[in-house]
């Protein structure tokens, strides 16, 4: 809702009075101000402090009677509008969109943020795209119906382009429909881990698996776009036909598809690496990988093994440690792990209604999200040359970061010295993926858990085994990742040349210009492609919807110029291609001796962004047919 709608009827003041209890402060504030148009309310003793770590900051730091005095001042001004009066400042530009933001965050935020800020809040239109002509003769198809397919499909759809949907899967969802681990759920807010245009009502600030995958069933139900999806229906092998200027498409079971354009959208963590480790075929008892939680299995009273301390483990061992009758935990590497008050918290439906009913309430929260979540600590990511500390951080703000998690895991495990020594990373905060605290600690402190800082070796028939310890076991969980280098899986894809995207990559070092089109690839064009994922934090929805719009714009290009097939220049791309890696250069993710699955094992970068999110929407905003090889109809 925009301060520039009218509302079907006034609003109800107990009602809101009511809900303006839940509300969070620093959105509530901006809101305020732009009703009212008085500025007192971006001064002290209303402008809220910066908040803590990355927690909600509901409060602003401010004290209970100023709160009060805000939310009173709110309950007026929302009346007021509801009946009539109009705001005073509906749609800021400029510095005083910067300021806003900044008074919301209680920090300066740079001023390269606002096209984007003013987009997202409704001050500035956003792309829009209807039917072109010519588009029902032009055809697409999109491999793959979670998260990036399905926008790829809708946005396509608006053009008037024939859209079919290949999915292996039988429901629509990707990695949210595989993904079935006691404790999945995302660690992005779900108001920012969610589709810009499409809203939910999240039962908690962090969705849980189930919910999310409800979520994007209700978009494909909401959309109408199960029509598009041939479900149970896995590509198996791609090739250009020049002649033709079309895409041959063979699935895994034989079935040929054409069609002009194809949109690979099959995800990046969501082919499992199962490690080959000695005499598992031995193990007498069950042995999984976290993403193929099989539905019968019980740990009730069972003696469970996790392999691994990533991001699944971090989720499945607090989630079962209440059902097991004894866990262990082998770690090859201790993870940083950051505290945040808000990972288990339901969303009050007061909050909900808020977002409903107070123009704007709801933008500017996600704006709020948007700025923390996506690109704040992307700074203390940028390796200090003259730092004299290389060995624990990168630069001063990455030292205090560390400082921070340092005295939260101190905190935890006071009473453990034991685990202390192994939990503690040797490592910079954020050279590998940052987790939050599911409550890993606690359970890594009850008496029945083990934690042991040792590689496994082997399985026995027994358990598994490592240089200092045998562990006995039922069930052992592979919390080992996945094959995130990649990118297309098992499909093959061979070019205009007759050569596969895996000669011209290699096993495992993919490229592509701006993460979403690559040489010898006409109209291929890859969402959540190489050096695309976030490394620093924030939602890859929001990169997947500025890659979606990137291609629409593209095939409306096409389909208004008449012509059959783009593709990058190769120097265009090897020149990208040195941008990101000079880029990452002087990230903290090529620091010597760290490892993480974002680096091939030749060191390169080969997952992740290495520019702010704001920057990446820059490059992709518009693209430049001059960086294309343009074949047009004759």
């Amino acid at each position: 809702m925009t301060l520039l709608d009218t509302p079907a009827a006034p609003v109800d003041a107990d009602r809101l009075a009511a809900a303006l209890e839940h509300a969070n402060i620093p959105t509530l504030v901006v809101v305020l101000h732009q009703l009212t148009g008085d500025r007192r309310w971006l001064a002290a003793p209303y402008r809220p402090q910066r908040g803590r770590g990355m927690d909600d900051n509901a409060s602003g730091g401010l004290p209970d009677d100023v709160q009060g005095q805000i939310r009173a001042a709110a309950l007026e001004a929302v009346l007021a509008w509801s009946h009539g009066r109009p705001a005073a400042v509906p749609a800021p530009r400029g510095d005083a969109l910067v300021e806003l933001l900044e008074v919301a965050q209680g920090e300066p935020v740079p001023p390269e943020f606002e096209p984007m800020l003013a987009e997202l809040l409704g001050f500035a239109p956003a792309p829009e795209h209807g039917q072109v002509a010519g588009a029902a003769g032009f055809s697409a198809l999109v491999v793959g119906a979670g998260v990036s397919g399905m926008l790829a499909a809708l946005r396509l759809r608006a053009l008037g382009v024939t859209v079919t949907v290949l999915e292996k899967n039988d429901d629509v969802g990707g990695t949210w429909l595989e993904n079935r681990y006691p404790g999945a759920g995302v660690d992005t807010p779900s108001h920012l881990y969610s589709y810009s245009f499409f809203d939910h009502d999240w039962a908690t600030y962090f969705g849980r698996q189930p919910e999310v995958e409800q979520y994007l069933r209700d978009f494909a139900d909401a959309n109408d776009l199960r029509g598009l999806v041939r479900f149970g229906t896995e590509v198996a092998s791609s090739g250009w036909d020049d002649a033709a200027q079309e895409w041959v498409v063979t699935t895994t079971t034989g079935e040929t598809f054409r069609a002009n354009a194809v949109v690979s959208a099959v995800g990046q963590l969501n082919r499992p690496r199962v490690p080959v480790i000695e005499g598992m075929e031995s193990f007498s008892g069950r042995v999984f990988h976290s993403a193929l939680w099989p539905d019968d299995v019980d740990l009730a009273g069972r003696r469970v093994v996790a392999i691994g301390t990533g991001a699944s483990a971090m989720q499945i061992v607090p989630a079962v440690v209440d059902d097991v009758a004894h866990l262990t935990v082998f770690q090859r590497s201790p993870q940083w792990v950051a505290p945040n008050s808000d990972i288990f918290r339901r969303f009050p439906d007061e909050a909900h209604w808020l977002m409903r009913t107070v123009p704007l309430y709801r933008d500017w929260y996600r704006a709020r999200l948007a700025w923390t979540f996506n690109d704040k600590v992307h700074r203390s990511l940028q390796r200090d040359p003259a730092w004299t500390e290389p060995a624990r951080s990168v630069n001063a703000e990455n030292d205090a970061h560390r400082r921070v998690f340092t005295r939260y895991l101190e905190a935890e495990l006071a009473d453990r010295p034991d685990l202390l020594a192994k939990c503690l990373p040797g490592y910079p905060p954020f050279g590998k993926r940052m987790l939050l605290d599911n409550g890993w600690f606690a359970a890594l402190r009850r008496e029945h858990v083990d934690l042991v800082a040792e590689e496994v070796l082997r399985f026995t028939p027994s358990g598994v085994e490592s240089a200092g310890a045998h562990v006995d076991a039922d069930v052992v969980i592979l919390c080992t990742g996945f094959q995130a280098h990649e990118f297309l899986g098992p499909w093959q894809v061979r070019g205009r040349s007759g050569r596969t995207v895996r000669e011209q990559w290699g096993p495992d070092d993919a490229t592509a210009y701006l993460g979403v089109t690559v040489p010898d690839l006409p109209n291929f064009f890859m969402l959540i492609g190489p050096n695309t994922a976030l490394g620093h934090g924030g939602s890859m929805i929001t990169i997947a919807e500025f890659q979606a719009e990137y291609v629409v714009r593209l095939v409306e290009r096409m389909l208004g110029e008449g012509i059959t097939s783009v593709e990058p220049r190769a120097e265009v791309a090897r020149e990208y291609t040195e941008r990101v890696d000079a880029a990452h250069g002087a990230m903290i993710w090529t620091h010597p001796g760290m490892t993480n699955w974002y680096r091939n094992p030749a060191g390169r970068v080969v997952s992740t962004l290495p520019w702010r999110i704001v920057d990446y929407r820059e490059m992709i905003r518009e693209p430049d047919l001059g960086d294309f090889l343009v074949r047009r109809a004759d």
